[in-house]
């Protein structure tokens, strides 16, 4: 991996670093939404071979799970029920990630540098959720003994 001042590259991902001003907000259920469109057009632009439909099932799939399972998760019934379907979000989005370096590594989307925003945005939300996991576990952990 090599930095220069205001981008990161990650095997063959170019990813600017954009100031935090300019994000706009999202709900992370809209966040997710956006998410799973955006990857549905990256399944759609994928080679009609062998190794592109295989991915391109696997991605439709995973791309999917992290929008219904974090809808599942704001029903939760228990704390641990939270964790337990924010960690099956946590792990779809791990999947897409790997599916999206994979994608890049053998340049099945031409130019490869139109995976980038699509990339930081799968990055930005592991990181979101992972902290959402965390933060929830402490809560379940150091939870206030009852007298």
């Amino acid at each position: 991996m090599h930095a220069d001042k205001g981008q990161i590259i990650n095997f063959q991902f170019s990813i600017l670093i954009v100031p935090r001003m300019q994000i706009r907000k999202f709900d992370i259920e809209d966040r997710l939404v956006q998410f799973t469109c955006r990857m549905i057009d990256v399944v759609e632009a994928l080679p009609n071979s062998r190794v592109g439909n295989y991915i391109a099932g696997q991605l439709i799939r995973s791309s999917h799970s992290p929008t219904f399972n974090y809808s599942e998760a704001q029903a939760a019934e228990s704390p641990k029920d939270f964790v337990h379907n924010m960690s099956v979000v946590l792990k779809e989005l791990k999947e897409c990630r790997t599916a999206l370096k994979i994608i890049g590594k053998k340049e099945l989307i031409k130019p490869v540098s139109k995976l980038d925003e699509i990339y930081m945005e799968t990055e930005e939300l592991i990181a979101i959720i992972a902290k959402s996991i965390s933060t929830t576990k402490k809560t379940i952990t150091f939870k206030p003994r009852k007298k």
